[in-house]
């Protein structure tokens, strides 16, 4: 059976362009109502535009669908709580929210300025937030949602010059794990996707050459619709390139218990069997902390 999405509402940021965009056009072919959103500034996210979100709106309309455009920064949250004021005043409910806005101001940590680790963190991080900070109350007391994070292998993994981002990433990933239990019992379910696709942040970076269509924006798609979805799972990371589909998850190992009086020479004489990933698969599931 098709997946639709009729009777829903779908908030998707940065959807003036790339990733977003692919994201907002799908979801509206689907049923979706649309609110487009995106500052429409540049890569490292000077300036702004309306007209990005509103061409994208515009394009969901031609095909038949229903969007309307919102150029929220989403750093701010006033402006951020307006735009969804709005979307419940216009639709009366909100199913869906894709958390995609991001900027790139790569430098080595050596030569990284504070106000680019601030920038960047604020877009990515702090940007989700304040979108999911907002339409949480909503989704929790109609009883239903789906809140996608754009996490990065970056985050994951790590990569050269990318600290801000990076560390961004990974703590929506964190920002994740923590709504994952805190949503479920009310069907509101957040996952996040780890894309690697050729769009205007990632033209210029090394590997990317050529890189268009192997690694166009679209092939991404899929997995964040289905995520989208009400079969979407709770608390997982999908990868996506190219047409590969892939999850990612934090693991730990069995390790080795010590006991109370170990020492940091136990700890040396131990450390293979800690720092071992190999023979004791890692727990998917576990208990949070409390």
């Amino acid at each position: 059976m098709k997946i639709n999405f009729e009777g829903q509402v779908a908030i998707v940021t940065g959807a003036g362009g790339g990733l977003g965009k692919q994201h907002a056009l799908e979801l509206g072919r689907r049923g979706a109502k649309l609110v487009v959103n995106d500052l429409g500034g540049s890569v490292d996210g000077s300036g702004g535009s309306a007209s990005a979100a509103e061409q994208v709106a515009q394009e969901i309309r031609d095909n038949g669908g229903t969007a309307v455009s919102s150029d929220a920064s989403v750093t701010d949250f006033e402006a951020v709580q307006a735009m969804v004021d709005e979307t419940l005043e216009k639709w009366g409910r909100i199913d869906i929210l894709v958390n995609n806005a991001g900027i790139l101001r790569d430098k080595t940590f050596s030569k990284l300025e504070l106000e680019n680790w601030h920038a960047v963190v604020d877009v990515h991080l702090t940007g989700s937030l304040n979108a999911t900070k907002c339409v949480w109350p909503i989704m929790v007391e109609q009883k239903y949602g789906r809140i996608i994070m754009t996490t990065s292998t970056s985050g994951l993994f790590g990569n050269f010059g990318q600290a801000n981002y990076g560390a961004a990433k990974l703590g929506l990933v964190g920002f994740m794990n923590t709504l994952r239990f805190e949503g479920a019992k009310y069907n509101v379910f957040t996952n996040a996707i780890a894309p690697i696709a050729a769009t205007r942040m990632t033209v210029e970076l090394p590997g990317f050459e050529d890189s268009a269509e192997k690694l166009a924006p679209e092939l991404v798609t899929p997995a964040v619709v289905y995520l989208c979805s009400e079969k979407a799972p709770n608390g997982r990371i999908i990868q996506a390139a190219g047409g590969r589909y892939y999850s990612a998850d934090v693991r730990e190992n069995v390790g080795v218990d010590l006991g109370l009086g170990a020492s940091v020479e136990d700890i040396e004489a131990n450390i293979e069997t800690i720092l071992d990933m190999t023979s004791n698969a890692g727990i998917l599931e576990r208990t949070p902390h409390r």
